[in-house]
């Protein structure tokens, strides 16, 4: 596993399942991981050990160093060894932007979404949006940080003109006012949703993440949020996501994809052996070289 901190309890989870199941599980901290490029051998190098007899590497690489970490990842397809889940989806996955152009092709419910450089620009991006209330979110968010609550024109006009002049990218997305302050977290493994959670934010909080101080509970979801979560994940390319999604009066709405999901909020909720799915979805497919694109692209 690629993890800086093996003491998360995602982390610890999924050694607990793999060594449950007679696996032997290795905690690779990203950042000490030295690549040696090299033509037909590439290798890495791990504090001065050649790192040799993987069978499958789990990604969990923390969202400040996916550059690295997809670096690191990539060298291990190249290896031969088989990744949970592919450097390119998890790359996809980390870009806010590009994950809704794909969503959008391909015709998932989505957000209306508005995406400018200039400024100058800001009237014609609320305007696309419906106006205030609109959802201004950093490209480079995770867990709720960096996604402001425009309520006025004039607010939502303060914020993108705010994050603009710090040079930073953002999205502004319609608010779904009927959804409240919950959205659903469906997990996806293998193509089969494994389990799903509604999630309410704190009081006086749009934001439901756990992090934040939501809340979170079981929940049977309709046959249209079960395809919506299964497509999301197989278009993003992701094995294992957790697909956030918001209860619009026009259907599932797609808020974005996780493709490191936490297992403690699902698994507390819900009761279910997430961990264990994964290792045994990883026992099925591991095979050497079985990757789509091998570290390219």
């Amino acid at each position: 596993m690629l993890a800086r901190n093996p003491r998360l309890y995602s982390h610890k989870r999924l050694v607990e399942a793999a060594e449950e199941r007679g696996h032997e599980m290795r905690i690779l901290n990203t950042l000490r991981c030295t690549m040696n490029i090299t033509s037909h051998r590439p290798s890495i190098l791990y504090n001065g050990e050649t790192l040799t007899g993987f069978d499958a590497v789990i990604p969990r690489i923390g969202a400040s160093i996916t550059h690295y970490g997809l670096a690191v990842l990539r060298q291990f397809e190249m290896m031969g060894v088989w990744p949970l889940n592919e450097s390119v989806a998890v790359g996809r996955s980390r870009d806010k932007l590009r994950s809704m152009q794909i969503f959008a092709k391909h015709g998932l419910g989505l957000p209306v979404t508005a995406f400018a450089h200039d400024p100058k620009q800001t009237d014609e991006v609320l305007k696309i949006v419906g106006g205030a209330p609109a959802v201004i979110k950093l490209l480079e968010g995770t867990q709720g940080i960096g996604v402001v609550l425009g309520e006025t024109n004039n607010s939502a006009k303060s914020v993108i003109e705010a994050f603009r002049g710090l040079n930073v990218n953002i999205l502004v997305q319609e608010f779904i006012k009927e959804a409240g302050s919950s959205d659903i977290r469906i997990f996806v493994v293998g193509g089969k949703v494994v389990a799903a959670m509604m999630r309410t934010g704190a009081a006086g909080d749009f934001r439901s993440n756990l992090h934040r101080g939501g809340t979170a509970k079981m929940v049977k979801i309709t046959p249209e949020e079960r395809s919506t979560a299964i497509r999301a994940a197989k278009v993003m390319g992701l094995n294992v996501a957790g697909v956030d999604i918001l209860r619009a009066n026009h259907g599932p709405v797609i808020m974005e994809v996780n493709s490191s999901p936490g297992l403690e909020g699902i698994e507390t909720a819900t009761g279910k052996d997430v961990a264990g799915q994964i290792i045994e979805f990883i026992e099925a497919k591991a095979k050497s070289g079985n990757t789509k694109t091998k570290g390219q692209g």
